[in-house]
Parts: C-alpha cells; structure tokens; sequence
C-alpha cells in the first residue's frame, strides 16, 4: 500500500513519516493492548483510545446476538478515512481495528487510538476517527432480539 505523508506548521509537533500504525478490519477477537501499543510516540503527550462494544440493548429492546459484516472495501475505506484524519491533525500514530462476524455482549466491535503532541488534539482526532469510521466506513451491524425480530444498522 502506498502512504502518503503530511506536514503540519508546528516544527516538532508534526505528523509522523507515516502516522498510520494499524488498520484491519479481522473476524478474530480485537485488543486494546494492541491497538494502544500500535500508537506508542515518543514524541507524543496524549493519546486518546475509544473502544465500542457490544451492548445488550438497542432502542429499549433486548439484543440476543449481533454479527457485523463488511464490504470488501471496508479497509480501503479505512484507510482513506484514516490518512484524511492524519492530514487534518498533528497525528504522531494512529490505529483502528474492526471486529467482523459473530459476537456476544461485551465483545470489543472496535477499538481507535490516535496519539498527537497534546491532549486536546488527540482527543479531537480519535472522535473525528470513530465517527468518520462509523458514517463512511462500509461495516453493517445485523443485531437479533430477544423476541427473535431481526434489523440491519447502516446498510
């Protein structure tokens, strides 16, 4: 893959060679340690991790199973998604990991982490990460209740 590198006015504070540590979108289990060790920079004084997991309700309804699928864009779309985060702020690292398939509650669905010089930054560009990840990204979530109804979210 081909990464692009970005420049920032702040000498020092800038982007990394290439900020972007981590990306995949795997059907096995996810890891914060990984995620969090994947955005170590020593020139780095915040790093702000979000992690979204499987919840046990949904709209005031019991969620029984919940299983995410992805199109086969999805980590292209990641990747797009994540260098335009890279370009907008001073991102020292950055990492996302999607779960795809089956899950149960409690399951890590996904897990961000961007490190930058400071903290207000680096929380910035983590929720401008999730966010844009979960409007843009290609991954849907197919939840089943408790009373057996069925629905696709983001399809």
């Amino acid at each position: 893959m081909d990464h692009m590198a970005h420049t920032h006015d702040h000498p020092g504070e800038g982007a990394a060679a290439d900020p972007i540590r981590l990306l995949a979108v795997r059907e096995t289990p996810l890891s914060v340690d990984e995620v969090f060790g994947a955005v170590g920079d020593a020139a780095a004084g915040g790093t702000a991790l979000f992690v979204g997991t499987v919840r046990n309700h949904d709209g005031g309804a019991d969620v029984g199973a919940l299983g995410y699928s992805a199109h086969p864009s999805a980590e292209a779309e990641l990747r797009r998604v994540a260098e335009k985060v890279a370009a907008d702020f001073p991102v020292r690292a950055l990492a996302a990991v999607h779960r795809v398939g089956d899950l149960v509650i409690g399951d890590l669905a996904v897990v961000v982490a961007v490190s930058c010089p400071h903290r207000a930054e680096a929380f910035a560009a983590c929720r401008r990460l999730i966010d844009d990840l979960k409007s843009e990204v290609p991954i849907w979530k197919h939840q089943t209740f408790a009373d057996g109804t069925e629905e696709w979210v983001g399809a």
